[in-house]
């Protein structure tokens, strides 16, 4: 995904973690060369995890109500092309906002009607490597890959 760099990324690889009360979990980044590469929920973090970075930052505040759609963090994504634009459409629903597995397949420049496609998408919001910042939540028929409690309370948060 052609974004900006990581919020605080400096180009240099690690691990960041912190525990979040409001999710009853970690929320754990991977970075490296100024791209997330994966953000996951973990029940305990990875025991070479650093707490500090920017991302985890904008993360907490989001969780404490603050409005950010993460559309300018740059996400590594190792995924196969039609993947990588379902994963580029997802990252394009606002805020607050939701869509449909049919939705994001048209977003994607799939065909809605073809059950293979919309299987797809629903295979790549349960591959995502960073649901929150890939906001596989707000398809609200689809897949989260966040845990369930989890994905229940980023969508209870805005409000959907």
């Amino acid at each position: 995904m052609d974004d900006a760099e990581v919020p605080g990324g400096d180009g240099s690889a690690g691990i960041y973690a912190r525990e979040s009360d409001y999710l009853g979990r970690y929320v754990q980044v991977g970075v490296a060369g100024g791209r997330l590469l994966s953000l996951s929920f973990p029940e305990s973090p990875d025991p070479s995890a650093g707490e500090d970075h920017e991302l985890l930052d904008r993360v907490f505040a989001y969780l404490e109500g603050t409005h950010d759609d993460f559309r300018d963090v740059a996400v590594a994504l190792a995924a196969a092309t039609e993947d990588h634009r379902i994963l580029t459409a997802v990252r394009e629903v606002p805020y607050g906002e939701n869509a449909s597995v049919r939705q994001v397949t048209r977003m994607a420049n799939l065909d809605a009607e073809d059950g293979d496609d919309r299987q797809r998408v629903r295979q790549a919001l349960a591959d995502n490597p960073a649901p929150l910042v890939v906001p596989d939540h707000r398809v609200r028929d689809g897949p989260s890959a966040a845990p369930p409690s989890v994905e229940q309370r980023l969508r209870s948060l805005e409000g959907l």
